[in-house]
């Protein structure tokens, strides 16, 4: 499938989507909104891909929401439209793991777009900032939600009220990112730790992402409890057989994903 604003690529198991508006530092159109919705959905119906890696470039994850299309917006445009509703939470929703490689700027809805993948990979140039309060709004795609849940009410009202980035060791600290890297790894990082990832079986990955989002939606009891119910169902898969068949055999698993 052709696309304007991302590259694609496939490494064995791994799908990677590159945003790819330089010229703008990947500012998220709705061009490229789209062109990532789209892609997201092919890889989610691929059965061969297992893990989804979205990265942007040297300098830029993604700068922020693309200001010249929202500038002539009034109230009821964003409202009737479900402006920064529609596609644009489509990361948030894949069923497979997904990583977020970040280099260089990820701001406003960059940042957004990030925190809705299940791992941020950073590289020590990366810096994270909600800086909607600077242009006269707020952040409306997860910045004031996510950001607090990932770092802590403090922390997030000081980048939200500011506009103040957040440095890749700082991230790390905080516990927004799970590693920081050199810029000149970070995708072979990204794509180790999706293969490795895609290694394991992609029903039980699955069960695994979904059990820990879970505890974000739910008190400490029901969380609990949805855990353990995933946690006997697995007791109905080939690959737990094979699993810890391998493991009282001391062998590698060779798992089927069924």
């Amino acid at each position: 499938m052709p696309y304007e604003n991302i590259l694609v690529e496939t490494h064995g198991p791994v799908g990677l989507i590159r945003l790819n508006r330089p010229k703008a530092l990947n500012a998220l159109s709705d061009g490229l909104v789209t062109d990532l919705e789209k892609a997201l959905d092919v890889f989610e119906a691929d059965r061969s891909i297992h893990v989804i890696v979205v990265t942007g470039g040297e300098k830029a994850f993604a700068a922020g929401a693309d200001i010249k299309e929202m500038a002539g917006f009034g109230h009821m445009d964003a409202y009737l439209n479900d402006f920064i509703t529609r596609k644009w939470g489509r990361l948030a929703t894949c069923r497979k793991p997904t990583i977020a490689a970040v280099a260089g700027y990820a701001l406003g809805g960059g940042c957004e777009l990030a925190m809705m993948a299940d791992i941020i990979i950073a590289a020590d140039n990366a810096k994270f900032g909600q800086p909607e309060i600077t242009i006269g709004t707020i952040p409306g795609s997860g910045g004031t939600q996510r950001l607090t849940r990932f770092i802590g009410k403090s922390k997030a009202m000081l980048m939200c009220l500011t506009g103040q980035q957040m440095t890749a060791e700082e991230a790390e600290r905080a516990g927004l990112v799970a590693k920081v890297v050199p810029a000149a790894d970070l995708l072979d990082e990204a794509l180790r730790i999706a293969n490795r990832i895609a290694s394991m079986s992609l029903p039980v990955a699955m069960m695994v992402k979904e059990s820990v989002n879970r505890s974000y939606e739910t008190t400490l009891a029901e969380g609990i409890l949805f855990e353990r119910r995933v946690f006997h169902s697995t007791f109905g898969l080939a690959d737990q057989k094979e699993g810890m068949s391998a493991f009282v055999e001391k062998r590698q698993p060779n798992f089927e994903n069924k």
